[in-house]
């Protein structure tokens, strides 16, 4: 996983609420395990027309969310199944973050378990952000994990909410799988010191 510090990036506005990820990614493209190639799946059912051609409505579609990276979103966004394939998707489309004022909590923590960054703001960050994107089409913000803040179009700055433990994952590149390996040495002392609880049943 890549580590995530400081970027900036366009953000593309999906103003809807209560985003499901069946409507990230349905179902039927759950069949592999692998995270390439489930970009082109991302909001497929929205994105793309009967006839399999794109959806020139839709917001990823438009010539103006070409190069984004930062999702704003409305309210409640990842609820619905805990399928682990819709950061991927999101993160396969070259997504970096989506910004709302909530997620549903397991699509939050697989996020933040794959290096998609989540960030959560109040409403009126959220209302200024929707207008400065209505505004401006090439309309930009600035991350910064390691202060924990998000800088608006305005030049404003908001902070937003992240466990340590997940932002430590994310500065270092790392999951709670490397985390374990990390600490090896330290399981391997322990396991040797303590006593062994098979003979004693």
């Amino acid at each position: 996983m890549e580590s995530v510090t400081q970027f900036s990036g366009k953000v593309v506005p999906l103003a809807v609420a209560d985003v499901d990820t069946d409507q990230i990614i349905p179902a039927r493209f759950l069949k592999t395990i692998e995270k390439l190639g489930l970009g082109k799946n991302l909001f497929h059912d929205w994105r793309y027309l009967a006839d399999g051609g794109p959806n020139p409505d839709f917001i990823v579609n438009r010539p103006r969310a070409k190069g984004g990276t930062i999702l704003l979103a409305g309210d409640n966004f990842g609820c619905g199944s805990s399928r682990e394939h819709a950061p991927w998707a999101l993160m396969g489309h070259g997504f970096k973050a989506v910004i709302s004022t909530s997620f549903a909590d397991i699509f939050r923590n697989n996020c933040l378990k794959n290096g998609l960054l989540p960030i959560v703001v109040d409403e009126a960050a959220h209302g200024e952000l929707f207008a400065a994107a209505e505004a401006d089409e090439d309309c930009r913000v600035s991350v910064d994990l390691a202060r924990r803040t998000l800088r608006l179009p305005s030049g404003r700055e908001v902070e937003f909410p992240i466990d340590e433990f997940s932002r430590k994952c994310m500065l270092e590149g790392g999951d709670q799988l490397s985390y374990i390996q990390q600490q090896m040495g330290a399981v391997e002392a322990y396991e040797r010191a303590a006593p062994n609880v098979l003979n004693t049943l």
